[in-house]
C-alpha cells in the first residue's frame, strides 16, 4: 500500500540520516515531525537530540541535514532558527498519493496493527423514564468512538448499562397494575415515560397504602417472584422499545443484543462482595462492608471508602459497577474499556478502578478510561431546561431540528420532490445535533443553540454535508460532460497552484486525525480536520475552477475533488453523521 501520510512516509529517511550522523543507537529518535505554516513540514528533532550527542541544536541539525537529501518524497530542506529543519514535499509524490486514494474505500488509512478487544459502555438511559438531554452526549460520544475503533480494525463490544433494577421499581410495577397492562403498553409506546414515572412517584409520595405496596413489591423483585418478574419484563421491554425509536432517529447504534443493564450483575454481587472479603480488601465500617483504595480522602482528610454492601445489605451502583469490571475484563475479555460517562462520575470511576486493580481484575494489560464530558448549557449558560425547569426531552430536540432543517431544505431546494427533501431534513437536523456535540472538546460544557447549529455556515454539521455535496455535484456534471475522474494510481497533473497543494496535503492528514481520536478518544480533532479540510475545498473551488479548466489540469481537480468527497463522506460516517449527496 502506498503510504500516504508524509509524517509516516519520512520516518525511515530519518532513521537513515540519523543513524548515518550520529550512529544506530539514534535511529530510533522521533523526529518531531509537526505541520508548519513556514514550509509543509518542520522537525524540531535537533533541540532533544543536542544534549544527548553534546553538539547545539543547530549543529544537530546541520550535521543531520548532510544526510537527509532531496528524494522522491522531499523537495528541499532549509535550516532555521535555532535548529529546526523546514522540509517541503514534492508535488508529484503528493499526487500519486491522491491517486493511490482514489477507489479505496479506506482512502490510504490501513487498519490497527494491534487490535484490541473494547468495551464501549454508552447511553445509559433508565427504564420507565425519558431519555433527555443528559443522554445525549454519551449516546453521541460512544457511538462515535465506537464506530471509529470498529473502522480502525477493533473489535467493539457495546455496553447499554441501563437502569434496570432498584427501590424504584417497587412503585413502578403498582403503578403499572393500577394502570392497566394493555394502557400501560399504550402510554409507553407513545412516548410517555415521565408521565408515567411522575404518577407513580406521586402516589408513592401521597399515598401510604400505595408506598407499603410499592415496598412489599420491591421485596418480591429481589425474592424473584415470576409474576413480578413479568411485570418488570413488560416495563424493560417497553421501555427498550422506546430506547431504540430515538436511537434509529438519532443514528445511533446501539441495538437490543447491546443492552447490558444493573439487574444482569445480579447474580454476580455477592461474589463479588464475598471475594474482596476472602482477600481481605473488603472491610465492615459502620455496618457497611467496604474497601478503602489508597489515595482516596472526603473532605475532612478521612480515608474515603467505596461501599460494595450497605448496611441494609442491599448492594449499591459500585457493587454493580465492580461486577461488571470483572464480567467484562474475564468474561468479554476486553484489553481496552471505556466509560462514557459524565464528568461528575470521575471520582466514582476513579475507585472503582482503583479497587478493581487492587482485586486484580484490572492488569497493566488492559486499558480504562473514563471518557468524562461536560453538560449541555442553553443560550443563558445553564443547564438547559424547558420553561417549566424539566430536562428537555431528547426526542423533542431532534424533532426540532429537523422540522428546521425541513423549512432550509424547502425554501433552498424547492424541486426535490417531498420524499427527498424529507430525508434530506432529517439527515441535516440529526448531524446539526450530533456535530455541535462531537465538534466541542468533551471534558468542557458547550452551549445548544440549534439556530447556530443548523446553519450551513461555520463551523457546523449541515456545513459539512453541504461541503460533500457539491463534490458530487462536482462529479454528476462532469460526467454528463463526458469527463470521468482519472483511476487509481494513474499520474496527474495537480499541485502547481497553491490551494491545490494546500488540498492535498490536508488530504494526507486523515489518517493521523483519526490516529488521534483512536488514541486521545477526543472526536472534536477529527471534526476540526474535517472542517478544515470543507474549508480548504472551498478555497480549492474558488480559486481552481474544475469543469472550466482542461485536459490534464482538469482530470488533476476532478481527483481532488473525489478525494475531498470520499474523505468528508468516511469521516463523517465515523462520526455517526450522514452525508447527502443532493441537498
Amino acid at each position: 500500500m502506498f503510504e500516504v501520510d508524509p509524517v509516516k512516509a519520512l520516518r525511515p529517511h530519518f532513521e537513515a540520516a540519523l543513524t548515518a550522523a550520529f550512529g544506530a543507537e539514534y535511529s530510533q529518535t522521533d523526529p518531531m515531525l509537526q505541520w508548519s505554516d513556514r514550509a509543509d513540514l518542520q522537525s524540531n528533532v535537533a533541540m532533544g537530540l543536542a544534549r544527548k550527542v553534546g553538539q547545539n541544536p543547530r549543529a544537530v541539525a546541520e550535521n543531520l541535514l548532510k544526510h537527509l537529501s532531496a528524494n522522491d518524497i522531499i523537495e528541499k530542506t532549509e535550516l532555521a532558527g535555532p535548529g529546526f529543519i523546514n522540509i517541503t514535499l514534492r508535488t508529484d509524490w503528493l499526487a500519486a498519493g491522491l491517486s493511490a486514494r482514489l477507489e479505496d474505500p479506506r482512502l490510504g488509512v490501513p487498519e490497527a496493527t494491534v487490535r484490541d478487544t473494547v468495551v464501549v459502555d454508552y447511553s445509559a438511559p433508565n427504564v420507565a423514564k425519558e431519555m433527555h438531554v443528559g443522554h445525549l452526549r454519551s449516546s453521541v460520544i460512544g457511538d462515535s468512538l465506537a464506530r471509529l475503533l470498529e473502522w480502525r480494525g477493533h473489535t467493539v463490544l457495546r455496553q447499554n448499562h441501563i437502569g434496570d433494577w432498584g427501590t424504584p421499581f417497587g412503585m413502578l410495577i403498582e403503578h403499572l397494575l393500577d394502570l392497566g397492562e394493555e394502557q400501560t403498553a399504550a402510554e409507553v409506546s407513545v412516548g410517555e415515560l415521565s408521565a408515567f414515572y411522575k404518577a407513580a412517584r406521586k402516589k408513592f409520595d401521597s399515598d401510604s397504602e400505595f408506598a407499603e405496596r410499592a415496598r412489599n413489591r420491591v421485596v418480591s423483585l429481589q425474592r424473584g417472584d415470576e409474576e413480578t418478574l413479568r411485570l418488570w419484563r413488560q416495563l424493560v421491554e417497553l421501555s427498550a422499545k422506546y430506547f431504540e425509536a430515538i436511537y434509529d432517529k438519532l443514528d445511533v447504534t446501539l441495538r437490543r443484543e447491546h443492552v447490558a443493564g444493573e439487574s444482569s450483575y445480579n447474580a454476580l454481587l455477592a461474589p463479588v462482595a464475598q471475594e474482596l472479603t476472602d482477600t481481605g480488601l473488603a472491610v465492615m465500617s459502620d455496618g457497611a462492608l467496604c474497601v478503602f483504595p489508597p489515595g482516596f480522602k472526603s473532605k475532612s482528610g478521612e480515608p474515603l471508602p467505596l461501599i460494595v454492601r450497605k448496611s441494609d445489605e442491599g448492594f449499591g451502583y459500585a457493587a454493580t459497577d465492580l461486577a461488571a469490571v470483572k464480567h467484562r475484563t474475564q468474561t468479554l475479555k476486553a484489553t481496552r474499556m471505556l466509560y462514557v460517562v459524565g464528568a461528575p462520575q470521575e471520582q466514582h470511576f476513579a475507585m472503582v478502578f482503583a479497587v478493581a486493580r487492587m482485586a486484580g481484575w484490572l492488569t497493566d494489560a488492559i486499558r480504562v478510561t473514563h471518557v468524562a464530558f461536560g453538560s449541555v448549557l442553553g443560550t443563558d449558560k445553564q443547564m438547559y431546561r424547558t420553561r417549566s425547569g424539566d430536562s428537555v426531552r431528547l426526542i423533542d430536540l431532534i424533532d426540532e431540528a429537523i422540522d428546521r432543517a425541513r423549512q432550509e431544505v424547502q425554501a433552498k431546494s424547492p424541486h426535490l420532490d417531498p420524499q427527498e427533501q424529507a430525508q434530506i431534513a432529517r439527515d441535516v437536523g440529526v448531524a446539526a445535533i450530533k456535530y455541535a456535540d462531537l465538534s466541542s472538546d468533551r471534558v468542557r460544557d458547550y452551549v445548544f443553540d440549534l439556530e447556530r447549529m443548523t446553519r450551513a455556515e461555520g463551523n457546523t454539521g449541515p456545513y459539512l454535508q453541504y461541503a460533500h455535496a457539491r463534490t458530487r455535484s462536482i462529479l454528476r456534471k462532469a460526467l454528463e460532460q463526458g469527463h470521468a475522474v482519472p483511476v487509481a494510481h494513474t499520474p496527474l497533473a495537480v499541485g502547481s497552484e497553491p490551494a491545490e497543494k494546500q488540498l492535498m496535503l490536508h488530504l494526507s492528514r486523515f489518517g493521523a486525525a483519526v490516529e488521534s481520536v483512536e488514541s486521545l478518544l477526543e472526536p472534536h480533532k477529527l471534526c476540526t480536520y474535517l472542517y478544515e479540510l470543507a474549508s480548504r475545498f472551498a478555497s480549492f473551488y474558488d480559486q481552481c475552477p474544475v469543469l472550466r479548466s482542461e485536459g490534464d489540469v482538469r482530470a488533476g481537480r476532478l481527483a481532488l475533488v473525489q478525494a475531498t468527497g470520499d474523505t468528508l463522506n468516511v469521516g463523517m460516517s465515523l462520526l455517526g453523521l450522514r452525508a447527502p449527496t443532493r441537498m
